[in-house]
């Protein structure tokens, strides 16, 4: 589904990425580790088209998507989280969910202004897909709660929730669970487990908590100082030398 085809990312004289390779096939789970600075963020960014690689491409369900912008990207099927979660905070969960559903209406400002049919078509669509994205994550009990009163772990399944109101194929987390405790952790866990299984979407996540990573991803990709060290299945990375050696700066 996703392809990283030798990503160069700099930054004036910092390089941020080197010839970065990443395949994430369709249907899976994939995490995305490796130390603070390692160019983590810095690649979903340009996966996501925040930023235009240097050189190099990125391919998703076939096609390129490396320069585009980001709402273009995003109507093609990938959406993102972020580090820190970006909601409305003057705005109930279902209206914040409903935001999430807009990209993928068609009317205009004429439309809403003088409330066409197919402006209140689309509403209801929105409205309908708010509550169902709600129930799925297991907060439709605060539908008309201010998303500033919720409590942090809350407000972090919301903005997932609001994500999945987009309709994305390929679901980026950025850091989900940071933050959280284990119960929260746990909770995202499942959730990630049942938008694959119910909902058959494909997921790649970077995370720091390696509980969570380990127990969840099928593959793993590590970077360190914006290479990639290491890729393949949890148990082989636990035991990778390089990476032992990259997150605890020595070897065993």
């Amino acid at each position: 589904m996703l392809e990283v085809n030798k990503v160069d990312m700099f930054f004036g004289g910092l390089v941020a990425l080197k010839s970065v390779n990443m395949t994430v096939p369709k249907g899976e789970i994939h995490g995305l580790i490796g130390p603070n600075g390692s160019g983590k963020t810095t690649l979903i960014n340009v996966i996501t088209g925040f930023y235009a690689p240097t050189a190099g491409e990125v391919i998703f369900n076939g096609k390129k998507i490396s320069g585009l912008a980001p709402n273009v990207i995003s109507l093609s099927g990938l959406g993102r989280t972020f580090q820190n979660v970006n909601l409305f905070p003057e705005m109930t969960a279902l209206e914040n969910v409903m935001t999430g559903y807009c990209v993928r209406t068609g009317y205009n400002l004429a439309s809403a202004i003088f409330e066409t049919r197919r402006f209140k078509r689309e509403e209801q669509e929105a409205y309908e897909e708010a509550e169902k994205q709600l129930e799925f994550v297991g907060l439709i009990g605060e539908r008309d709660t201010l998303a500033k009163n919720l409590p942090y772990g809350k407000r972090r399944l919301l903005e997932i929730a609001r994500l999945l109101a987009t309709d994305p194929q390929l679901v980026l987390l950025d850091e989900p669970v940071a933050g959280m405790n284990e119960q929260e952790s746990e909770e995202v866990a499942q959730l990630v487990h049942k938008m694959r299984q119910e909902d058959n979407r494909t997921i790649l996540l970077i995370e720091h908590h390696m509980k969570f990573v380990m127990s969840l991803c099928d593959q793993l990709t590590v970077l360190s100082s914006g290479s990639v060290i290491a890729e393949g299945r949890p148990e082989s990375i636990q035991n990778n030398e390089e990476v032992i050696a990259c997150y605890l700066g020595k070897r065993r």
